[in-house]
């Protein structure tokens, strides 16, 4: 399962607004999913070295970061729950260690 270049760069602007819903910082994704800045960067812009393992990862967080704090994400029109299924089937895909403490406002 590949992404085209289009849905790499919705799914990029996807993850671009959920991260501000979330306020959540890159340094904040970093650490919690343990990945190293360079990596959460690429992850983060879903560029061309990001794994999709981490691109649904950081989904994840962003997701459940927002829907803990009682709010409903923006619209995950191309990482959307089928396509977590489907990606499921390919990848090994981790359920993301959840923020345990408030975004700085």
């Amino acid at each position: 399962m590949s992404l085209n270049r289009e849905q790499t760069a919705r799914a990029g602007r996807e993850i671009a607004a959920n991260l501000a819903l979330a306020g959540l910082s890159p340094e904040t994704i970093a650490e919690t999913l343990e990945f190293s800045p360079r990596r959460a960067a690429e992850t983060l812009r879903v560029g061309p070295a990001a794994d999709p393992v981490d691109v649904w990862a950081v989904r994840d967080l962003l997701d459940a970061t927002i829907r803990g704090a009682g709010a409903e994400p923006a619209p995950w029109e191309v990482l959307t729950d089928k396509a977590r299924v489907a990606a499921a089937q390919w990848f090994a895909l981790r359920t993301p260690p959840t923020v345990t403490e408030a975004p700085a406002a």
